[in-house]
């Protein structure tokens, strides 16, 4: 049998399954953290400012708390609970891996390959 392994994919949704917290999401969150700026995050993402900024938004006004600060003179940083809510996804996303790891093992058992992981 060929190797297989599980991709999982993880969003946290809205009643009406709209976005709040997903991969996309965490690497704005991330990339802001990191730059400083959502400018520079767009840039890097290669998407719009308006499309990074309103992601930021939509998740801020369902959570009803900000999740980011932007100021023209300090740039832009992730708030107390940005940081939060980027912690407790990444250890979400974390715990939900190994509950799907095992649950593909139970099913396809554990085919890992035999000759250092490359294909024949």
């Amino acid at each position: 049998m060929a190797f297989l392994k599980l991709r999982s994919r993880h969003w946290v949704v809205d009643e009406h399954d709209r976005i709040i917290m997903g991969e996309g999401r965490k690497e704005i969150l991330e990339t802001i953290e990191r730059t400083g700026s959502i400018n520079q995050t767009s840039k890097a993402m290669k998407m719009s400012y308006k499309g990074v900024w309103s992601k930021i938004k939509v998740t801020e006004e369902y959570l009803n708390m900000n999740i980011v600060h932007a100021d023209r003179k300090m740039g832009t940083r992730l708030t107390k609970e940005g940081k939060d809510l980027l912690k407790k996804y990444s250890v979400l996303k974390e715990q939900c891996l190994k509950a799907d790891n095992r649950c593909f093992k139970n099913v396809f058992g554990d085919k890992r390959p035999t000759n250092g992981g490359e294909k024949e």
